[in-house]
């Protein structure tokens, strides 16, 4: 059994439901450090790797350290019922999570613990040739401009610059971004890398940007791509998303 309390309820209405879009279900890890969630969607093209530590919440207490099954749907609703300005506390008992929001009254919700099950994907083994840190809102203009033209983005990174792309029969779009230029914080690049990711997927995870004013890229040739976001001390929210191999 856990009890924790949080006041930046932010922190959840910004990540959950943008998780849901993702994935159906999974199984939050609760210990001392936190809670945590890795599970791949349905179709293994992509992979949330969540964690909301101990010290982001204003108490948190744990008993021992227990798996929670959860429908992220269910809970995405209940937190969509929940105002910035609210405190939840969560606890969990045998087969029910409760959710308590504080603010003008109480409220309580419960949704069911579910048995699921899902094979942890191998995220950790994988190494990426070079990473990017840009201004969220780079991404999210990058996306926007590919999606008027087409379903998938190409990135590129060079050790001076960073491209995204996207090329139709008869239309093309594309935003470069320099070393030295605002937006780009940060580029670690030995080789040029260029790769080709589906936007559908791209879309539901650039929302999660309301977590931090920057992100970090990782990926390769033809190699997935890992995407993050972080709050330092409270919240980071990871995805890992397969290439499109171009013909």
């Amino acid at each position: 059994m856990f009890t924790a309390v949080l006041s930046d309820v932010d922190l959840l209405k910004n990540s959950i439901p943008i998780i849901a879009e993702i994935i159906d279900e999974g199984i939050f890890n609760v210990d001392q450090n936190g809670m945590s969630l890795v599970s791949p969607d349905r179709t293994m093209v992509s992979v949330v790797d969540f964690k909301i530590l101990s010290s982001a919440f204003d108490e948190f207490k744990v008993e021992q350290a227990e798996q929670l099954g959860i429908n992220m749907a269910n809970l995405a609703a209940v937190l969509k019922r929940v105002k910035s300005s609210d405190k939840i506390s969560l606890e969990s008992t045998k087969n029910r999570l409760r959710i308590k929001v504080l603010g003008g009254g109480t409220r309580t919700f419960e949704i069911p613990l579910i048995d699921v099950k899902v094979e942890k994907p191998p995220i950790d083994q994988l190494q990426f040739s070079g990473s990017v840190e840009i201004d969220s809102k780079v991404l999210e203009e990058g996306v926007a401009d590919a999606e008027l033209i087409g379903d998938s983005i190409v990135l590129e990174a060079g050790p001076e610059s960073f491209k995204m792309m996207a090329k139709g029969d008869i239309s093309s779009t594309e935003l470069e971004i320099k070393k030295g230029e605002g937006g780009l914080t940060n580029l670690t690049v030995k080789q040029p890398i260029k790769s080709q990711y589906p936007l559908d997927y791209l879309k539901k995870m650039i929302k999660a940007s309301k977590l931090s004013p920057n992100l970090l890229l990782e990926f390769g040739p033809d190699y997935p791509m890992r995407i993050t976001f972080r709050s330092i001390d409270k919240i980071a929210l990871n995805f890992i998303l397969a290439p499109r191999v171009q013909e």
